[in-house]
């Protein structure tokens, strides 16, 4: 008789759907709690457990740590210069103040009773301040403010939890507050054993190593996730080969697991979320300074076009202008656009210059040379638009389709 073969069992498809959502989340908040607006993603997470770590091990080299209340990506980094800042509820980054005051907090509840007022908090910072060395003086309005963030960021992360009280207006009040303590995920804020290592500069060199089951693999992909435009001239030699060979499948791994649309081209690639939830900048987006730098982008990336194109893909990938090409294609959007951006970047066209810059360089499609230019990133110009004054008075860039192809210099190589 001959053998019949069966099927394939077909594969659960609103399981594949709360697999992409809970590793979406996690990228998103890499610390998901029970406490916040992620108990939800949480109980996902917890019921595709094995799935996600395998997932995050075999594709990313992170580990994933899974508790009854809560859940850590401990996501790796790239490097000295690849980071983000943690930022104040205000949206301002933090500074090496609030970085200190935030670790001798967590030294400080390390040792704390699981519940407390906010007084006793300071005086346990304090103590861990004396013992560590460091100078601080929770008198002055300028460290209680910074402590404040540090206190807010632990909030947000579920270690802290404010029973009563006013602890928003603490650092420019004394106000009282009663605090809860999660003592329980004090350890997953450490992402890395901090052993042999004698500078800050090392852990994040031995955190952004990848796997050694994963290489060239993990490398690509972790770049792909935390920094989404892809320059294959920035790859080491091991990483770039092992790209061409697999680009048109990691289009289809990228989709599947998170997703996310991979857009390749033959400078690299750029990875898009057609959700718009995955990134912790936003670009184009909305303002007066993102408005601005989409329109500065625009002109330069036109400017930079025609001389891209003569010359062999693996030189285009960033295209230099010069600061004072910069200087005047800025004054010409100012002059062409400017009466729908706000009053300060109308008065001033440093300040808008500057926080145009700032949006760009966030976004990883330029770079800031040392002598003021600019190199832009191949993947620039999808970014076209088309723009109006509205009745109101602001600027309405909006997002068209790229008047040729979906990169600044090359054709799709993929």
């Amino acid at each position: 008789m001959s053998r019949v073969e069966r099927p394939a069992p077909a594969e659960d498809v609103q399981a594949v759907a709360e697999r992409r959502r809970a590793a979406r989340a996690l990228l998103r908040h890499p610390l998901l709690h029970a406490d916040g607006p992620g108990a939800d993603d949480l109980r996902l997470v917890r019921r595709h457990r094995a799935e996600l770590e395998r997932l995050f091990a075999d594709g990313l080299g992170y580990r994933l740590i899974v508790e009854p209340t809560a859940a850590r990506l401990m996501k790796s980094g790239l490097g000295r210069d690849a980071g983000r800042p943690l930022l104040r509820r205000s949206g301002r980054p933090f500074g090496p103040r609030g970085y200190a005051l935030l670790c001798l907090t967590v030294a400080a509840l390390g040792r704390s009773r699981t519940q407390l007022l906010v007084d006793e908090l300071v005086a346990q910072v304090r103590s861990a301040a004396v013992d560590a060395g460091i100078d601080v003086d929770l008198d002055a309005i300028a460290d209680r403010r910074a402590l404040y963030a540090a206190l807010s960021a632990l909030v947000d992360l579920g270690v802290l939890h404010e029973r009563d009280g006013d602890l928003e207006h603490w650092a420019e009040q004394r106000t009282a507050s009663l605090l809860d303590v999660r003592r329980d995920r004090l350890p997953l804020l450490v992402s890395a054993a901090l052993g042999g290592l004698e500078q800050p500069g090392d852990l994040l060199d031995v955190a952004a190593l990848p796997s050694a089951s994963g290489g060239a693999r993990v490398a690509v992909r972790r770049r792909l996730v935390e920094s989404p435009v892809l320059a294959t001239a920035d790859l080491p030699e091991e990483q770039a080969e092992w790209w061409r060979r697999n680009r048109n499948r990691e289009r289809v791994w990228f989709a599947d697991r998170f997703g996310l649309e991979l857009e390749i081209r033959a400078e690299g690639a750029i990875a898009v979320d057609p959700a718009g939830e995955l990134s912790d900048v936003e670009f184009p987006g909305g303002g007066s300074a993102r408005q601005f730098a989409l329109l500065l982008l625009e002109q330069l990336a036109d400017a930079s076009r025609p001389a891209a194109r003569e010359r062999e893909a693996a030189d285009r990938t960033w295209m230099r202008v010069g600061r004072d090409v910069v200087v005047e294609t800025a004054e010409a959007v100012r002059g062409r656009w400017g009466r729908g951006l706000k009053r300060e970047h109308r008065e001033d066209p440093a300040a808008a210059l500057a926080d145009a810059t700032a949006v760009l360089a966030d976004s990883g499609l330029i770079r800031i040379e040392p002598d003021g230019g600019w190199s832009i990133h191949a993947a620039a110009a999808r970014y076209t638009v088309q723009a109006s004054i509205t009745e109101s008075g602001g600027t309405g860039p909006e997002r068209t389709e790229p008047r040729n192809q979906q990169s600044l210099f090359g054709q799709e190589d993929g």
